[in-house]
């Protein structure tokens, strides 16, 4: 077994991820050597039933799978490959092994993820397919789940602006999901990229759909949340941008609709409200130029990629605030003077700190650290 059958294997075996497979690595070096290893050697590093899991491991799954894969025209990607998404290698948790149908290419890296409800009104679904056609003509990749509803609309505006997206599923590829969309995903793999982290006969279980909307926010350069109730998915995607640092963009609703109390929830948290797409370009400090290409502005920091130029862009005014409130509580007086900010600025960026539930708000507007 080489290193790339190794982790497909350990992707094929439940409960082992990136955190496991990282230890796992600091111990015993190469992938293929950990199925070398003696169970008493595994159990002290990942625990015995773990550790039993890889001793028996049969290599009949690795051989049906890999066969179902090429059989489907996939490349499997391992997280140890020069050619796996820097952006996903970034960020915790990030998947062992993609299979890929379609490419993944360097103009991948400037992308925003578009999510939503799978119920959305015509409202929410006219919006998702308008912003990812606008964003696609500035060359920006569209990210999405490939799911009914929002999804499905987001593919649909880049690929009818001839521009990339890439879908990321919840399910094998041997279990296309939803399955109407199948013609969709021949679509996608021609103009980008449909990934999966989950093996060929993995079926689309609701467990699967979490661990997927991380995939698609640590693709992207910020998500965009068209239209989402109080318990849509596409919140868990959100969530998943702000602890990945990424920026969490959504377009106000009606304040009656069942459908908008989700993305109006997220506003009044501190969530970038767009109306158009210039909105989003300015947010990250991108430089509308056309619909060719689009370029970041120029930046001082050397050798800063995309991910650093959100961060330094979007992130400095609350990183300084952070750095001022403590375990012990601080009010808002106190952070103007230390911080030399504004008011306003101070306020916006309490409102992103408590929305990545860094900081706690206490009875007379003071804040501590959570």
């Amino acid at each position: 077994m080489n290193n790339f059958e190794a982790l497909v294997s350990l992707n094929l075996i439940p409960q082992i991820g990136s955190v496991r497979l990282s230890q796992l690595l600091k111990y015993f070096g190469q992938p293929q050597a950990i199925f070398k290893a003696p169970l008493k050697s595994l159990a002290a590093v990942i625990g015995e039933r773990l550790g039993q899991n890889i001793v028996n491991f049969n290599t009949q799954d690795l051989n049906n799978d890999l066969a179902s894969a090429k059989k489907a025209g996939l490349k499997i990607i391992t997280l140890l490959d020069q050619d796996y998404p820097q952006a996903l290698k970034e960020i915790p948790a990030s998947a062992i092994v993609l299979y890929c149908l379609g490419e993944i290419n360097q103009s991948d890296n400037l992308a925003i993820g578009i999510v939503g409800s799978r119920r959305a009104s015509l409202y929410g679904l006219n919006q998702a397919e308008i912003f990812a056609g606008q964003l696609s003509a500035q060359g920006i990749t569209i990210v999405s789940g490939m799911a009914r509803g929002v999804d499905t609309y987001a593919h649909r505006g880049a690929l009818k602006a001839k521009g990339r997206t890439i879908a990321v599923m919840g399910s094998g590829f041997n279990h296309i999901y939803p399955q109407e969309n199948a013609d969709l995903a021949q679509q996608i793999s021609g103009s980008g990229a449909v990934i999966s982290e989950f093996p060929m006969e993995t079926q689309p279980l609701a467990q699967n759909f979490p661990r997927r909307n991380r995939l698609i926010s640590g693709l992207s350069l910020g998500v965009l949340i068209t239209e989402a109730a109080r318990n849509s998915g596409a919140l868990i995607t959100a969530d998943f941008a702000l602890e990945q640092g990424r920026e969490v963009f959504a377009l106000p609703g009606r304040i009656d609709m069942v459908g908008s109390m989700g993305t109006n929830a997220l506003l009044k948290q501190g969530a970038k409200a767009v109306t158009c797409c210039d909105d989003i370009l300015e947010e990250l400090n991108l430089t509308k130029v056309g619909a060719e290409t689009t370029e970041p502005k120029p930046n001082n920091t050397p050798g800063a990629n995309q991910g650093q130029l959100a961060e330094i862009v979007c992130a400095k005014e609350e990183n300084r605030i952070y750095e001022y409130i403590t375990a012990q509580p601080t009010d808002i007086d106190d952070l103007v003077r230390k911080s030399a900010l504004s008011s306003s600025q101070v306020l916006n960026s309490i409102l992103k700190l408590q929305l990545k539930k860094l900081i706690k708000t206490l009875p007379g507007k003071q804040y501590m650290r959570n």
